[in-house]
């Protein structure tokens, strides 16, 4: 492809679409297709058929729309409107465009669901359709790509995402320029891009969502990197867990191939570039870098020592630029708009949007886009809607197993990289557990810790004695069996995990465990001292003795 036909691929797009009057996106990602909206996606088409209306209606799929609680979620671009749970039964309403039928349940960009986001990573999400590459190409789709290849050199790329002040979405908020300059700057023939997809924290679905709504955004942010590092391979390491998303990034794969975007001489240039896909056997660990890096090498998953960091020995001994599915997504806007344009948005120590997966004991449950820095408060009662009505805000838990909780005077707090790790979190990849006066944190933190315990690969001491003898306390604990030397132990035990475990998993295991005691003591105390759970949750009987 080159940029004419690019441009010519845009403007054909734009031009079939004058002469559709609606077009009805269905959420097509895997939370609404759990609701049924495949069903009212073929309902749809169905009725636009029989009203005689399938050259001016258009029905496609499209990625989140964000509210998942309330799928399935569908769009109309006529009166620019997202329906929600929609049934088959809505379908001929939809087609004739008789919103009288959808009181309550028809939402406009004014909702504060969606009026206190800033939706960059999601902005495609109901507009376009993920199974068709013209899709994303007539939204604005390889520009950045374009503008990579033909008019900035590598060195130009690297400092633009420098300048962009881009941290990492993965995990710890590592500066995505130093990294890619690390990579740049090596001396060798081979390098390799690869993008962790192994998104395996508990009730995360961001990166998910990203692969099955908009694969195309993260292909192109992957070849900008590619050519930034000198790289001509690049993988994405997807877990089986995710059939959906392996489906989407094989077909945008095939597509993106097949006009010339991957391949050789992209854009009649010297430059190029292929992607393949490796799928994973959902092992947590695999998110590490180098228990990912063995698993592509086709051995067993689990992690090395480091030094050797991956930017000077990765893959096969080579160079390898990892980064995850979001902040790859973040890179074709920042190439087109420019590093100062990102770099203006969030807080100055932590630019950009932030999507966030929020579930748990929250009114409205989904995918929530925001500027870094958006307060905790923002997001939980402006945007989602507070906890259930009866209850209050106890905690939300951020960076799942490897995070910690962030405590109700701490509701103010901005969500950034630096202001969680103050007080004993981290951002993680963006998952949000919600969290009331109905749960019990000790319970939490024995979760956590089991989850742990499983994920566990078993190669360092550490780890997996530690995370067993963490779990068994915690187990005791909770049946109101504890003892005052737990406490110690707890603490005993993670200083060893955070000192001598081999990979983050084994280093942040204990993060629950301490964020919990440190914010909530007296509830661990409640359970030993006084056989009782405060929340109401745990199973404790205390005897007769102790209540006499």
């Amino acid at each position: 492809m080159t940029a004419e036909t690019l441009r010519q691929t845009r403007d054909a797009e734009l031009e079939r679409r004058k002469g559709i009057k609606n077009r009805i996106a269905c959420c097509t990602v895997a939370g609404c297709e759990s609701a049924g909206s495949g069903e009212v996606r073929a309902a749809l088409e169905r009725e636009a058929a029989a009203q005689g209306r399938a050259g001016e209606v258009e029905v496609r799929g499209t990625g989140c729309m964000g509210w998942c609680s309330r799928g399935p979620l569908v769009r109309c671009s006529s009166n620019d409107t997202i329906y929600a749970e929609v049934t088959p039964a809505d379908a001929p309403a939809l087609v004739s465009g008789d919103a009288g039928r959808f009181e309550g349940r028809a939402l406009t960009t004014e909702h504060p669901f969606y009026a206190g986001q800033r939706r960059l990573i999601l902005r495609n999400s109901g507009h376009a359709d993920p199974e068709r590459i013209a899709d994303y190409i007539a939204q604005g789709g390889y520009q950045g790509l374009l503008k990579a290849v033909t008019a900035m050199t590598p060195p130009d790329i690297v400092a633009e995402v420098k300048r962009s002040r881009l941290r990492g979405r993965g995990g710890a908020g590592y500066p995505t320029g130093l990294k890619w300059e690390l990579v740049a700057r090596h001396p060798s023939t081979v390098s390799y891009v690869v993008c962790n997809a192994d998104e395996g924290d508990p009730g995360a679905f961001m990166n998910r969502s990203v692969l099955e709504g908009d694969p195309h955004r993260v292909l192109e942010g992957m070849a900008i990197a590619g050519r930034a590092a000198g790289a001509e391979q690049g993988y994405i390491y997807a877990r089986g867990e995710s059939p959906l998303a392996i489906e989407r990034i094989r077909t945008a794969i095939e597509q993106a191939r097949r006009e010339g975007l991957l391949g050789s001489r992209i854009f009649d240039s010297n430059f190029q570039f292929q992607i393949d896909l490796r799928i994973g056997a959902g092992a947590y660990v695999c998110g590490e870098e180098t228990a990912l890096i063995k698993s592509i090498e086709g051995k067993r998953g689990q992690p090395a020592p480091r030094p050797p960091y991956p930017p000077e020995s990765g893959l096969w001994g080579h160079p390898t630029l990892i980064n995850n599915v979001e902040t790859f997504a973040n890179i074709p806007a920042i190439i087109e708009n420019g590093g100062d344009w990102f770099a203006s948005i969030g807080t100055a120590s932590s630019p950009g949007t932030k999507v966030f997966a929020v579930a748990g004991r929250v009114q409205r449950t989904g995918l929530v886009e925001v500027p870094i820095g958006t307060t905790l408060r923002t997001i939980l009662s402006d945007i989602c809607g507070g906890v259930p009505e009866g209850y209050e805000f106890k905690a939300a838990q951020t960076g799942g197993p490897a995070g910690g909780c962030i405590p109700a005077p701490f509701l103010d707090l901005p969500m950034d990289y630096d202001s969680l790790t103050r007080i004993g979190t981290m951002m993680g990849s963006g998952g949000l557990i919600v969290m009331d006066t109905s749960t019990c944190m000790v319970d939490v933190a024995r979760f956590f810790m089991e989850f742990c315990m499983d994920e566990s690969c078993g190669k360092c001491i550490p780890c997996r004695a530690g995370t067993v003898q963490m779990h068994s306390i915690l187990e005791r604990i909770t049946r109101g069996e504890g003892s005052e030397a737990d406490f110690w132990m707890l603490e005993e035990l993670s200083a060893l995990l955070r000192e001598a475990s081999l990979c983050g998993l084994g280093m942040a295991a204990p993060n629950p465990v301490l964020s919990t005691m440190r914010h909530f003591r007296g509830e661990y105390e409640a359970h030993v001292r006084e056989h009782h759970c405060p929340a109401g949750h745990c199973p404790i009987h205390a005897s007769e003795e102790v209540h006499s």
